[in-house]
């Protein structure tokens, strides 16, 4: 006993400076462990500001800002970190800023806190970055970028503001042996992006038919070195009808572009990034799991696991399956992943919408759980069964229609309750709801170490569905906030400490305005 204890002392007379250096390499949660060895080593740790908050940012799952702000020292970081993670509990907002918008934005997209809206008639782009102006008036300004564009050729778009990258898509001429033009240019001054290996690539270039192509819908999507293209029911060069899915590394001039083509029986209907070499693709039944592999400088997609859906009643199916998207500059975070579903039959005219939450990361390790089952995945290979993986794994949520949006960030999801117009015809307020799904929150909520009226532990529960045949299960735990005030908006984006709303005045959709409303949570 004495020699352990001599030991003990001899750590502790190392200078303070070089303890907390040594420390400052250790995972946050072996710091964690190291606070419970003895009450030195722990007021050791608690003294320091740098490890409490990378402590802190692990707990909260804390996602770095999208766009480079100011440096800020470490101690007051961890301050507006904790006082912004109070006022999501609580669901009272800081402050709440408005601004009125000029025209109505249609086919619009949010990136790193940023609208996106095309003017077909002015053959532009225009990009808004709502800002505090005055905090004593709470106006906001409206910084605007502009990229031009051919409104005539004009398909679609993808921008990605953490590198300065916005991606035009344009039809090729009928009669072209290529189905697109796709520009990379730069957000910030509208001229070939530097870091882009060609400015104009020519998608599906010698893949079509140049007089039956004619794809009804098109997706598109940026995600750090990669750019995907997915066309539904588009002619092949043989006229033969399937699903395109190109994918290019927009960086490189030596890793080529990658090709996946899907029948149209099998029913694709979106795609996604996970990570900078994985992606996942819906179709009618499974979702698959596919990664981007270079050899010998060449792109390829291969399969590695499928995953089935849970069956759901005849005569209904899945009609179509859309991702929410995950932000590049979180890449490196888990974080949820909304999936959702909106089903259909010929028996009636309704159609059920359902959204299930995953994490990344737990979608990423079920292929291990795949391969150790089945082997190497191939398109005849069987999917792991819904029981094997969504049922633990996943929540499920019925949403009234299909404009019910959930919004998320990290393990926190935003959404509005209720239907947006009334049975009469009136538009409506409706209060926010936010879930954080966060497991170390969710831990210290069941052992009572987080008290307050604000909130609700939500587990065990499942949507009372007959139209699933496998249960549901019961899911990811989840805290759940629902603020007092309600807000008259149609949709939202979220970010690390706000909600941008896109807020509407007027009692019904044929006589309303917009307006930009940001509500900071700091």
């Amino acid at each position: 006993m004495n020699q352990v204890h001599n030991i003990t002392i001899q750590f502790m007379d190392v200078p303070a400076e070089l303890l907390l250096h040594i420390l400052g390499h250790l995972d946050v949660y072996d710091l964690v462990r190291a606070r419970k060895v003895c009450s030195d080593i722990r007021q050791l740790i608690d003294s320091s500001s740098e490890l409490q908050y990378l402590i802190d940012v692990r707990y909260f799952n804390a996602i770095p800002p999208s766009l480079p702000g100011c440096d800020i020292a470490v101690a007051t970081r961890r301050q507006l970190l904790q006082k912004s993670e109070t006022a999501w509990q609580r669901a009272e907002y800081s402050q709440r800023n408005s601004t009125t918008m000029s025209y109505s934005p249609d086919n619009y997209r949010w990136s790193c806190g940023i609208l996106g809206i095309p003017a077909k008639s002015l053959e532009q782009l225009k990009f808004v970055q709502p800002s505090l102006s005055d905090g004593d008036t709470h106006t906001i300004d409206l910084r605007q970028r502009i990229c031009k564009i051919d409104s005539t050729a004009f398909e679609g778009y993808s921008f990605s503001p953490t590198q300065d990258l916005v991606v035009i898509l344009s039809r090729a001429t009928r009669g072209e042996s290529h189905a697109y033009d796709v520009t990379f240019r730069s957000l910030s001054e509208d001229k070939p992006h530097p870091d882009a290996a060609s400015p104009l690539v020519k998608a599906l270039h010698n893949q079509i038919h140049p007089q039956l192509f004619d794809s009804p819908y098109t997706q598109t999507m940026i995600f750090g070195d990669y750019y995907g293209l997915f066309c539904k029911y588009a002619h092949k060069v043989d006229g033969e009808l399937v699903d395109f899915l190109q994918i290019w590394n927009w960086k490189s001039k030596e890793a080529s572009q990658c090709l996946q083509i899907f029948d149209v029986d099998y029913g694709t209907t979106n795609f996604s990034f996970l990570t900078n070499g994985r992606f996942l693709v819906a179709s009618a039944t499974e979702l698959m799991l596919f990664s981007l592999e270079t050899i010998d400088s060449v792109n390829a997609i291969r399969l590695v696991a499928k995953f089935s859906f849970p069956a759901l009643r005849d005569p209904f199916i899945f009609h179509y399956i859309t991702f929410s998207p995950i932000p590049f500059h979180a890449s490196t975070h888990n974080q949820l992943i909304a999936i959702n579903m909106c089903m259909s039959a010929p028996t009636t005219t309704k159609s059920p919408y359902f959204t299930f939450y995953i994490e990344r990361d737990t979608l990423l390790e079920l292929e291990s759980t795949y391969i150790s089952r089945y082997g190497e995945a191939s398109q005849d290979s069987p999917s792991l069964p819904w029981s094997a993986w969504g049922s633990k794994h996943t929540r499920f949520f019925e949403n009234a229609n299909s404009s019910c949006t959930h919004r998320i960030f990290g393990f926190r999801s935003a959404d509005l309750i209720g239907d947006l117009v009334s049975r009469d015809g009136v538009l409506q307020s409706r209060p926010l709801r936010i879930r954080d799904f966060n497991p170390h929150r969710v831990t210290d909520f069941k052992a009572g170490n987080i008290t307050t009226s604000h909130q609700r532990l939500v587990e065990g529960e499942s949507p009372n569905s007959t139209l699933f045949l496998d249960p549901l299960g019961p899911g990811l735990p989840y805290i759940e906030t629902i603020s007092q005030e309600k807000f008259l908006a149609n949709d939202m984006t979220v970010e690390a400490n706000r909600i941008t709303l896109l807020s509407l005045k007027g009692s019904s959709m044929y006589n309303v305005s917009q307006s930009i409303e940001m509500l900071d949570f700091e």
